[in-house]
């Protein structure tokens, strides 16, 4: 699901022109290392928080159909997570870097959720909402200068982006169709004689067996005490 909604917010970003021919977006951790191998403009969407949204989480499963209302299994409750990121502009320049990152910001405004062209995999298949936040309250926990502080570098103006999204509950698929009895196989002689047991439908079984269902005897009244014996 994680990288379902990293390329979600690829392609929200690839559609407005953020950042360009000219530059790069990577999902990469900002350490110094990689602004040293960095040799162009990029927009840096950096996957720093992962905590599961309780208040969202349900029981029980729900069955699944085809188109033909044939029962194909039953799916587990989805559960949700809230995925926090940071969203960097890196340039050679402060003022390129505040025009990239006024571009990224603007094309992350104008949604409030990621739209269903943008959803693959399990996401898509899903068809729940995945909410987004941008420029939010900062999450509980980890804080941006102690995500900087914990890669190596320095602090730089970033936008906080949270994306609330559903992790496909568990997949239990029904078993075949019945659609022969209990076959009995006995040995009488040499041949083996297969018996089916009390079942009307057809079946691949051939010989005598105990196709028909027979009726049981009506049980006889009782006698009440004191009643002479017939």
């Amino acid at each position: 699901m994680i990288h379902e909604v990293d390329e979600g917010i690829r392609r929200l970003l690839d559609a407005a022109g953020v950042p360009g021919s000219r530059g790069d977006l990577a999902f990469e951790a900002p350490t110094t290392q990689w602004t040293a191998r960095r040799n162009a403009p990029a927009v840096n969407v950096f996957l720093y928080d992962i905590r599961e949204d309780l208040t969202r989480r349900t029981a029980g499963a729900t069955e699944v159909h085809d188109d033909a209302g044939e029962l194909l299994g039953w799916r587990g409750p989805a559960r949700w997570f809230d995925l926090s990121y940071l969203v960097t502009a890196w340039t050679n320049r402060p003022q390129d870097e505040h025009r990239l990152l006024s571009e990224a910001l603007a094309c992350l405004v104008r949604a409030e959720r990621l739209a269903p062209e943008w959803l693959t995999g399990s996401l898509a298949e899903l068809g729940l909402s995945v909410g987004m936040q941008v420029a939010g309250p900062a999450p509980e926990g980890r804080a941006a200068p102690d995500v900087w502080s914990a890669l190596g570098g320095e602090l730089k103006p970033a936008i906080t982006l949270r994306i609330t999204a559903p992790l496909a509950g568990e997949w239990t698929p029904t078993g075949p169709r019945v659609t022969e009895g209990v076959v009995l196989r006995t040995t009488e002689g040499v041949d083996p004689v297969p018996r089916r047991l009390r079942y009307d439908g057809p079946t691949a079984a051939e010989g005598a067996g105990f196709s028909v269902s027979r009726s049981r005897p009506t049980p006889a009244d009782r006698r009440r005490r004191g009643e002479p014996i017939r």
